[in-house]
């Protein structure tokens, strides 16, 4: 099978970044890449414009790099609260995941994250606090603490069973005195 050498112009996954010279198949290069402009082919007019695109690659990479440290440093400090539904006793309906977390980001702190940047071993089950990885770049982890509380009120479990033992205990009282069999 021939290959042929292309230069990218934009970052394809699982081939290489922007600016990059790979030698490819043939039939990919010129049915899907030159096509979709993510490459154009090796000329020396093209070769002339791998330096600019490098600069500007690099440019992007390192204001990428700075940009998501500072919001790392930013996020490591909050404390995000999420309200879950739950039953009576305390358990949560469904789960907390990244995209929840991603969008309660957005709403409470107005910070647009992707929610593959959020890294949970698991979906959350259960209520508490938790930490929260977050991978913003190749190089740059972040975690923040994530409180996971119920929406609705949890009844307190004293207060409620010491009420309701003497109230049962009426009830079987009065349901067994309502057969009467010595009245004459």
């Amino acid at each position: 099978m021939p290959k042929t050498e292309v230069l990218l112009i934009h970052n394809v996954i699982g081939l290489g970044g922007e600016s990059d010279l790979v030698k490819i198949a043939t039939g990919y290069a010129r049915n899907y890449l030159i096509p979709q402009g993510l490459a154009v082919p090796v000329s020396l007019g093209n070769k002339r414009r791998v330096e600019a695109l490098r600069q500007r690659r690099a440019e992007r990479e390192a204001k990428e790099l700075s940009s998501m440290s500072e919001l790392g440093k930013s996020l490591s400090k909050v404390t995000l609260t999420i309200a879950v539904k739950t039953g009576d006793d305390g358990k949560m309906f469904g789960s907390v995941t990244s995209g929840s977390i991603a969008d309660a980001l957005k709403t409470q702190l107005d910070v647009a994250l992707d929610k593959r940047k959020i890294h949970l071993e698991k979906p959350i089950h259960t209520l508490g606090e938790y930490e929260v990885e977050l991978r913003l770049h190749s190089e740059v982890r972040a975690a923040f603490k994530l409180v996971v509380k119920s929406a609705n009120p949890l009844p307190e479990p004293s207060a409620a069973s010491v009420a309701e033992a003497p109230k049962t205990e009426k009830r079987s009282y009065r349901s067994g005195s309502g057969v009467s069999g010595d009245s004459k």
